[in-house]
């Protein structure tokens, strides 16, 4: 059960450190590609925590879309650092964290089945 109580830990510490990164985007893209990344980062903080409480299918279903939204997010955080919103050092930092918890969830997933 720790580790996906971490999980859930590790990505809240993870939308604390995007958000402000976000907020420093330029006016026009804080509002289009910030809000819809920050969408996706709570999205997925919500799913984290509902399969943590549900039913073993309800989990999986959930995992499945963690996965998904996770590849969303992946792009739009790459589409921010194409369009230099984001630096080079953050940019690593934040796709190592993403890499990271995609490996957790599929951990996880592997666990319920």
């Amino acid at each position: 059960m720790a580790g996906k109580e971490n999980i859930i830990e590790d990505f809240y510490g993870f939308i604390k450190y995007l958000l402000p990164i976000i907020n420093k985007f330029p006016r026009e893209q804080k509002f289009i590609l910030g809000e819809r990344i920050s969408s996706y980062l709570l999205q997925i903080h919500e799913l984290f925590i509902e399969a943590y409480y549900g039913q073993k299918q309800t989990k999986k279903e959930n995992l499945h879309k963690v996965n998904v939204k996770l590849e969303q997010l992946r792009y739009m955080v790459r589409l921010s650092y194409d369009m230099r919103y984001i630096n080079n050092k953050r940019y690593g930092y934040i796709s190592e964290q993403l890499m990271e918890i995609g490996k957790k969830t599929g951990g996880w997933l592997k666990s319920l089945s």
